[in-house]
C-alpha cells in the first residue's frame, strides 16, 4: 500500500463501517502512545477558536498554553453548564488533557476519565495526579457504573467510532442523574448527523442546544499548524506521516477540505436527561 492509498482511507474514514473506523483508531492512538511523550501531547482533539473578535481570551495557567486550542475545545464544550462540585465522567479520556483541565479549573467534586485503552489508562494514572481524578478502563457501550452515578458526562471527539450509537446514549442516559448533561462534540456528515439526532431523542434526551463549529474547528487546525507539524515531522514513522497529517486536518489534507466546502460538519451538543 503506498501514501496515496492511505490518504484515500483516512479521506473516507467516516464512509466505512464504524468496526473500521474503531480499529484506525486504535491503531493510530497506539502509534501516538509509543511515539509522543507525555510531555509533547495531552489532547487528541481538533481544537477549538471563537469566531468573535470581542470574545475574551480564556485564560489559562503557563504549563496549559502549549496546547490552547484543544483546551479551548473542552472549555467550549462544556460551556453553560456548572460542573463545580458535581460528579462528572468522560467517556474517551484519551490523554487525559481535559480531564486534568476541568479538574483543576472547574473544581468538580469527582471526575472520572473511561478510556478503551489500557495503555492510555496507564498513562493517566502514571502522569496525573489531583484530588478528585481518576481513570479507568472501560467500553462506551457498557459503563461499568451504577445507575444515576453522574450528574454531566463529557464526550469529546469518541462517538464516531462506537459501534453502536444507541447502546451509548442507553448507557449515558442510564448512569445520569435527573436533570444530567451529556455534553459532546466530534464530527458527522450532514446525514450522519440527521440520524444522530433522532438517535440522542429516541434515548430520551432534550437537545438544549445544537451548533456546527466547524469553522472555529478549521481555524484552530490553522492556527496550531506549525506545531502539530512539527510533531508530525520530528515523531511520526516515515511510513505514517501523510496519515498522521490526515488525521490531524492540516491544511492541504483531505480531512481539512472536508471540512472547509461543508461534506463534514462538526457538531457541538448539549443534551439534557428529562
Amino acid at each position: 500500500m503506498d501514501a496515496w492509498d492511505l490518504k484515500r482511507i483516512i479521506s473516507n474514514f467516516h464512509t466505512y463501517p464504524k468496526w473500521m473506523r474503531t480499529s484506525m483508531w486504535r491503531f493510530m492512538h497506539r502509534v501516538l502512545l509509543s511515539r509522543f511523550g507525555f510531555s509533547d501531547l495531552k489532547f487528541l482533539n481538533y481544537g477549538y477558536v471563537s469566531l468573535d473578535p470581542k470574545c475574551e481570551l480564556l485564560k489559562l495557567d503557563e504549563s496549559d498554553e502549549l496546547e490552547r486550542y484543544s483546551v479551548q475545545l473542552y472549555n467550549h464544550t462544556i460551556s453553560g453548564v456548572n460542573l463545580k462540585g458535581k460528579d462528572i465522567l468522560e467517556v474517551g479520556s484519551g490523554r487525559g488533557g481535559g480531564a486534568s483541565f476541568i479538574t483543576r479549573y472547574y473544581k468538580p467534586n469527582s471526575y472520572v476519565g473511561l478510556d478503551l485503552s489500557k495503555k492510555l489508562i496507564r498513562l493517566c494514572k502514571k502522569n496525573y495526579s489531583l484530588p478528585g481524578l481518576s481513570f479507568i478502563y472501560g467500553n462506551a457501550e457498557n459503563l461499568p457504573f451504577e445507575d444515576m452515578s453522574f450528574d454531566a458526562i463529557v464526550n469529546i471527539e469518541s462517538s464516531g467510532s462506537y459501534s453502536n450509537m444507541d447502546k451509548f446514549l442507553s448507557e449515558v442516559y442510564r448512569v445520569l442523574r435527573p436533570g444530567g448533561y451529556l455534553l459532546l462534540a466530534d464530527l458527522r456528515t450532514i446525514e450522519e448527523n440527521e440520524l444522530l439526532r433522532n438517535q440522542i431523542e429516541e434515548a430520551g434526551f432534550n437537545i438544549i442546544n445544537e451548533e456546527n463549529i466547524v469553522k472555529n474547528i478549521l481555524k484552530a487546525t490553522d492556527l496550531d499548524y506549525e506545531r502539530r507539524y512539527k510533531l508530525i515531522k520530528d515523531k511520526a514513522p516515515l511510513y505514517l506521516k501523510n496519515l498522521s497529517k490526515e488525521f490531524s486536518s492540516l491544511k492541504g489534507t483531505k480531512r481539512h477540505e472536508s471540512f472547509d466546502d461543508g461534506s463534514l460538519i462538526y457538531l457541538r451538543y448539549m443534551l439534557k436527561k428529562s
